[in-house]
């Protein structure tokens, strides 16, 4: 399989821009989960929502102080659509649906509202204590189930570079939900279990890729594990963006025409998505790629064939064409080995030959061939 591009982007080349890019997304998260913290909905800490329908004039600062007036002075208040019209969503901590119940009424007679302008849900703490158990577990059966599979199909290393991709992008999307405050409901518990499955097959389409080339790809710039890797990454970038942009189609849709209910599905849908895409290409890849350099082979490579060995072949001028038997031969003349291959590799990127005609190569290079003797038949002539 080709690269889409006629000049590879050189995604490895620059894979510290894009740790930095990382860290700096995650520091960021993890300030806001610190100070902020996240805005979590009644189904995981309990309470009661009130949903206000057809609200007509009444603004955000009288709902407020309607349900000041009636003794819920912290009563969460915020705007909301359905089906073109204005309304409310209020969010308080009481639990005894009676006295939910009786609040939204007298709130409502306050407000000149009717009997069937709003909808009053209660949810115990228990209840939300169950969902949040279940996310939990359902979050590390999919982490354990991630190393098992592609462990399996592939290797650990990239089963834990999966697992870091993955853990990435989740600590971003908490992070995004804490500086917004946007509220965490089961619908967005949703979205996440959802947004891992992408971001997996996100990262084993990248990674599908560079364990074929590291197998069986050679050539004469594509010799070190981070060459390899970035050329897969170059094969696959273009699948993986519009895989992503098919996939943040109805996902748009859904944040701007759905109800609130879609909406916090499509919020994090979208953050999930975006970042999955990214996440596959700039740090999952590059960081398999360092932890493959560390094995011997291929740390070999790097140091023949890397971006150090092609700075200094650059400045003493010579290019980076004499195999493994032309470095032995340079050492025993002498001379300063030339930068080689690695095991399996011949100097001009394609296999090696056997010894026969390694041998028959040279003989062609200038180097004559010894006459063969004939055998005496004892006869004189």
């Amino acid at each position: 399989m080709r690269s889409h591009f006629s000049h590879e982007i050189q995604f490895v080349k620059f894979r510290n821009v894009f740790f930095a890019i990382s860290i700096v997304l995650v520091v960021l998260a993890i300030v806001g989960l610190l100070f902020r913290g996240v805005n979590l909905g009644i189904e995981f800490i309990g309470g009661t929502q009130v949903s206000f329908n057809d609200t007509g004039s009444i603004s955000l600062s009288d709902m407020r102080q309607a349900f000041s007036d009636q003794g819920d002075r912290d009563a969460t208040v915020q705007t909301s659509d359905s089906n073109g019209s204005a309304g409310f969503l209020v969010s308080t901590s009481e639990t005894d649906p009676t006295a939910a119940s009786a609040l939204a009424s007298a709130v409502a007679e306050q407000l000149g509202l009717s009997e069937d302008s709003y909808t009053v849900t209660t949810i115990g703490p228990n209840w939300g204590g169950n969902v949040t158990r279940g996310m939990v577990i359902a979050f590390f059966v999919v982490i354990a189930l991630i190393v098992l599979f592609v462990s399996i199909r592939y290797e650990l290393k990239m089963s834990l570079m999966a697992v870091v991709s993955l853990v990435q992008v989740l600590v971003i999307i908490a992070g995004v939900y804490a500086w917004t405050q946007y509220e965490i409901t089961p619908n967005v518990v949703a979205a996440l279990l959802t947004i891992m499955g992408f971001v997996l097959y996100d990262t084993v389409v990248v990674f599908n890729r560079v364990n074929e080339n590291i197998r069986t790809y050679r050539d004469a710039t594509h010799r070190t594990a981070l060459q390899i890797t970035n050329l897969a990454e170059n094969q696959v970038v273009i699948r993986s963006i519009n895989t992503t942009l098919t996939s943040l189609m109805p996902v748009v849709a859904m944040l701007i025409f759905g109800g609130e209910t879609l909406k916090g599905f499509a919020f994090a849908m979208l953050i999930g998505l975006s970042f999955g895409a990214y996440s596959s290409i700039a740090l999952a890849a590059p960081l398999y790629a360092l932890w493959k350099t560390r094995e011997p082979e291929w740390k070999r490579a790097e140091e023949l064939y890397g971006e150090k060995a092609q700075a200094r072949a650059k400045a003493a001028g010579k290019p980076l064409s004499v195999g493994l038997d032309g470095d032995a031969d340079a050492a025993a003349k002498g001379a300063e080995p030339a930068v080689g291959a690695p095991e399996g590799v011949a100097a001009d990127g394609g296999a090696t030959h056997d010894r026969t005609a390694k041998e028959g190569a040279e003989g062609r290079g200038g180097a004559k061939a010894k006459p063969k003797r004939r055998k005496s038949s004892g006869k004189v002539r």
